[in-house]
């Protein structure tokens, strides 16, 4: 009976968390509303470390009825202290230079109007990228660059100030580390039109903080490799291995000495008779036999 018991118990819990349960239905809810409260939530990107909540309050709350407010890339001074205690006790590193945060309003035509504080100088040295946190949100491509060996402690206004010779920049977005906050490397810049990105293209290998920074079109970095018109085609595989034969490294060395050793083990072919010099031996092996048995 116990055994049983046991068994449809089994049952009952692996049909209650089957995926076409009851579960399923709260996962799907759960991802509706969270999808619902991305796009009442605008993303604040490139604040100051000393940025507090009032601060933020003072400068979304004209634009509607604000939920919470949330400090994002947080690196505590110790590893043994949390984000969440770092950011109440300010006890953040000493190399941190920026935040970002999350601001939930209450309405989803609020967070629209909001964008409109994208681009603002909320301190010295610090324009802000205000974004919609929903992953619905699509980048231009035309009205954007791509960088490449930017400086790790780069900040965001430095690349602003680089670029803005070419015209007005929407956004910056140097993509970082979350744990160090220090940049990848790379990153991105939005201008406000397209014509921007070609005066941005020839800022290529310019210097900015003593390095010479790679600028291409978005979408350039991700396409195949073009056929160059003039360009023989390259070799087939059966050309490749005759150089793969002829080509050796230093430590092939030993190989190549004995490798036509092996062609001395292989056993040498008897030669054959011509068949006029058999017929004759097989004469002479006939007629002595002959005449052994005569004697």
């Amino acid at each position: 009976m116990k055994q049983k018991k046991k068994a449809s118990q089994a049952i009952t819990e692996s049909v209650v968390n089957s995926p076409m349960g009851t579960t399923a239905k709260q996962q799907k809810r759960k991802k509706v509303a969270d999808e619902t409260v991305d796009r009442r939530t605008v993303f604040v990107g490139n604040l100051p470390v000393n940025c507090t909540v009032q601060v933020l309050k003072s400068l979304f709350k004209k634009y509607g009825q604000i939920q919470s407010i949330r400090f994002r890339s947080l690196i505590p001074a110790e590893d043994t202290v949390s984000k969440k205690v770092a950011a109440i006790k300010h006890k953040l590193h000493p190399n941190a230079k920026f935040v970002n945060a999350y601001v939930v309003f209450k309405e989803e035509c609020d967070a629209e109007k909001a964008l409109k504080e994208n681009g603002t100088e909320i301190a010295s040295g610090f324009h802000i990228r205000v974004d919609t946190a929903s992953k619905t949100s699509s980048h231009d491509n035309k009205r954007s660059v791509f960088l490449g060996n930017l400086p790790y402690d780069i900040l965001d206004d430095a690349v602003r100030e680089h670029f803005h010779v070419c015209g007005d920049v929407v956004g910056v977005r140097v993509v970082r580390d979350r744990k160090t906050g220090l940049g990848k490397g790379f990153g991105y810049v939005l201008f406000e039109n397209t014509d921007a990105v070609h005066l941005a293209l020839k800022l290529n290998n310019s210097v900015l903080m003593g390095r010479k920074i790679r600028v291409q079109r978005t979408g350039d970095k991700r396409k195949a490799p073009q056929k160059i018109p003039g360009r023989s085609r390259a070799p087939k595989a059966t050309d490749n291995t005759t150089t793969k034969k002829k080509s050796y490294s230093d430590d092939s060395f030993v190989g190549e000495k004995a490798t036509p050793l092996k062609k001395n083990t292989k056993p040498k072919r008897l030669k054959t008779i011509p068949r006029k010099k058999a017929g004759k031996n097989k004469q002479k092996f006939d007629k002595n036999r002959a005449d052994k048995s005569a004697n």
